[in-house]
């Protein structure tokens, strides 16, 4: 039980850093060059997909830390109503970092590439430092992401260790 605890307060603590990184390579990434005597600056805003992965980023993180200090100050999860709740949120989390890691990385994907047809030009032959540094930022989401899948799984284990084996959905001390 201590070994779980301790297990599952690492993974937060590797997400939060994680995440936080990420929301820092995205948030200050920026590159200026001069194309045919404009001055073009790309950051993140330039991306919608990436906005998104960032403001995700910070409300995941925050979930985690909250999650922590309510674990740091004692307030226990006995029952099975919070241990229902703390698993859908990790859940739901998961699914949604790694929703929008996957949209940022397809729509990066089409800033590499490009698109004739809807008259994208390719960004990163003219702002390679951007492009590396977002490509970084995805990387660490992904691995932020299969971390949480992980604590996702710790989180259904303490869930349903709750329940008994022998009857459908009842609590092991009301079997």
């Amino acid at each position: 039980m201590v070994r779980l605890r301790e297990a599952e307060v690492i993974l937060r603590l590797c997400i939060v850093f994680l995440l936080l990184v990420t929301s820092c390579l995205v948030g200050l990434d920026s590159q200026t060059k001069n194309i045919t005597l404009i001055e073009k600056k790309v950051t993140f805003r330039d991306l919608f997909a990436l906005q998104v992965e960032l403001y995700i980023d910070v409300v995941v993180a925050a979930y985690n830390l909250v999650h922590l200090a309510l674990d740091w100050y004692g307030i226990e999860q006995k029952t099975s109503n919070s241990k229902w709740l703390s698993y859908i949120l990790d859940q739901t989390a998961a699914y949604v970092v790694f929703a929008a890691t996957s949209a940022a990385a397809q729509h990066s994907l089409l800033v590499i590439t490009g698109s004739r047809e809807l008259q994208w030009m390719k960004w990163c032959f003219k702002f390679t430092r951007f492009c590396i540094q977002i490509g970084s930022a995805i990387v660490l989401n992904y691995a932020a992401a299969a971390l949480m899948l992980i604590l996702s799984s710790l989180s259904a284990f303490n869930l349903f260790r709750l329940y008994s084996p022998k009857r459908f959905f009842h609590l092991k001390s009301s079997s």
